[in-house]
């Protein structure tokens, strides 16, 4: 029974559960009334029975009393089945007709595939409980096609990123093997094909990073980060870039702005802001790291001299492998996923990463919860 009921369709179980509160409801007032009826006859025959001085009131028999009580009682036994099936029928097809928009909208998403995401269900009344579950299900079919659409651009880019670095690596091997070169010429072509081995396998471990990473595989660590510290250790690490362009990296930081977060991961978003920082940015030009603390935020910002990111390509800074200039990151050996990487490292500490406005160069800003802020009530 329990097996049924949980397999049957809700159009059944509703009749069910209709037909049997009405069933009992009907039972209990039949014999509700039933037992009325029966008890004022009785009433009745007692008073007419009844002697009074002076005259005589003749009485209706007793049997005649019960054989109308007989009657009524046939009725009504035989009265309630049939308007209990007439009620079951009749809710089933009004659960039938209520639920009909249902099936449509189960028949339409049936037809809506991977290939035909763009395509939404029809709302009729947007007011409704129908109409309000089309609409959510076509906000869901809308995500979905966004992230199809996203997965589709990045396995394209991705292929297209592993593809150049092998292409370099073979069409430098097919030139080194045409003809006879001197030891120094094959030293310079076997360096080449390292440097590109180098750059394909920085950019798989940053795409296995990045993977883990929406696959929410990756173990965050919770541990006490002073920011300051943070920011004046991957400007020491970074210094030997900046002094081979003869930039300077300053680091202006206020005490104890602490932060609870994975060092390691959020390391790697500010080094990834750093590093364009220097590859962006003019020679001899300054790059700021300026760590500050609010009465519940931390903050850090990364201010470089360069030319600066157009208003136009500001909304998708953050995407991976999106380049403002698709020839100068290759010149610079970056892979298109280092804002990408710093986003995701800023967003699983539980902080938000921005592109600051500004007229002159860039500001990248972190900001994250404060360790010790006082929570709101």
């Amino acid at each position: 029974m329990i097996r049924w009921w949980s397999t049957a369709s809700i159009r059944v179980r509703l009749t069910a559960w209709y037909t049997a509160v009405l069933a009992l409801m009907l039972v209990v007032y039949a014999a509700v009334t039933f037992l009325a009826v029966r008890h004022e006859f009785h009433e009745q025959l007692e008073e007419e029975t009844h002697t009074e001085p002076d005259h005589v009131v003749a009485a209706s028999p007793e049997d005649r009393v019960e054989q109308q009580l007989g009657e009524i009682l046939v009725v009504l036994v035989l009265g309630l089945p049939v308007i209990v099936v007439l009620a079951g029928v009749g809710g089933y097809v009004l659960a039938r007709r209520a639920l009909a928009p249902i099936d449509h909208l189960a028949a339409e998403s049936r037809r809506i595939t991977a290939e035909r995401l763009h395509e939404r269900l029809s709302v009729s009344n947007a007011h409704d409980e129908i109409g309000t579950l089309a609409a959510v299900i076509n906000d869901a079919f809308a995500r979905l096609e966004s992230s199809f659409d996203q997965l589709r651009r990045f396995t394209a880019d991705a292929s297209h990123e592993l593809r150049t670095p092998l292409s370099v690596i073979r069409g430098i091997g097919e030139l080194s093997l045409r003809e006879t070169r001197t030891p120094a010429e094959y030293k310079e072509a076997m360096g080449s094909m390292l440097e590109e081995v180098d750059r394909l396998t920085r950019l798989i471990d940053t795409l296995l990073q990045l993977s883990r990473g929406d696959a929410g595989t990756v173990r965050l660590s919770r541990d006490v980060v002073d920011l300051g510290d943070l920011a004046r250790d991957v400007a020491s690490s970074l210094s030997v870039l900046a002094e081979e362009r003869r930039q300077r990296l300053d680091v202006a930081s206020a005490a104890n702005v602490r932060v609870l977060a994975d060092r390691l991961v959020l390391r790697d978003a500010v080094t990834n802001l750093v590093d364009n920082a220097i590859k962006y940015s003019p020679e001899a030009s300054t790059i700021t790291i300026h760590v500050d603390g609010g009465p519940e935020q931390a903050t850090m910002t990364v201010a470089d001299e360069g030319s600066g990111i157009p208003p136009e390509h500001r909304d998708r800074i953050f995407d991976r492998f999106y380049r403002i200039d698709e020839g100068r990151a290759r010149e610079m050996g970056g892979t298109g996923l280092g804002l990408a990487i710093a986003k995701w490292a800023v967003e699983a500490n539980g902080g938000q990463i921005a592109l600051e406005p500004t007229s002159k160069g860039s500001v990248f800003r972190i900001s994250l919860p404060r360790l010790g802020a006082p929570n709101r009530t």
